[in-house]
């Protein structure tokens, strides 16, 4: 964490199911809300009230956002942890807005009223590393149609 950044950690209720894209670089990057709305008893009904609800637009990157992506859907308790930013854009009429979001850090299910199964997520290599190319396949048999397949590390690319 940066000098001057705000850390924030939220309780809430996922919105909607994350939304997971990719960059053209190919980095993974989850879009999601989360609702967290304040209760306080009030004695003299006996009842709970609900407060204002915040809404709380956040944004995880690479492996965070696949393993979000793969675990949480809409509905549930989060505990999430990150970096206020606040987004600056003119609109199409020229006037100025912002809005303010969640840089995830951390994520992962409340447990205060369920429960959850952890399963630790294997380590995936660095792409460029040597020989791990993500888009490479094992050579078929034959190259279809009679051909002969190419010579394993031939250099061609990939038949698709």
């Amino acid at each position: 964490m940066a000098v001057g950044e705000t850390p924030l950690t939220v309780v809430g209720n996922l919105t909607d199911d994350p939304e997971l894209r990719f960059t053209p670089s190919g980095a993974a990057l989850a879009k999601f809300s989360v609702a967290s709305t304040p209760r306080t008893y009030d004695k003299a009904s006996g009842q709970w009230q609900d407060g204002t609800a915040m809404f709380l637009r956040c944004t995880a990157w690479r492996d965070l956002a696949e393993h979000i992506a793969e675990s949480l859907t809409k509905g549930m308790r989060v505990v999430v942890t990150g970096r206020l930013r606040q987004h600056n854009w003119q609109n199409e009429q020229g006037e100025n807005r912002s809005m303010l979001g969640l840089e995830v850090d951390d994520i992962g299910p409340s447990l205060q009223f369920a429960t959850a199964t952890v399963e630790r997520a294997g380590r995936k290599p660095a792409a460029s590393a040597p020989g791990n190319d993500p888009w490479k396949t094992a050579a078929p048999a034959s190259g279809g149609r009679g051909t002969p397949a190419p010579a394993s590390g031939s250099g061609e690319e990939p038949p698709f």
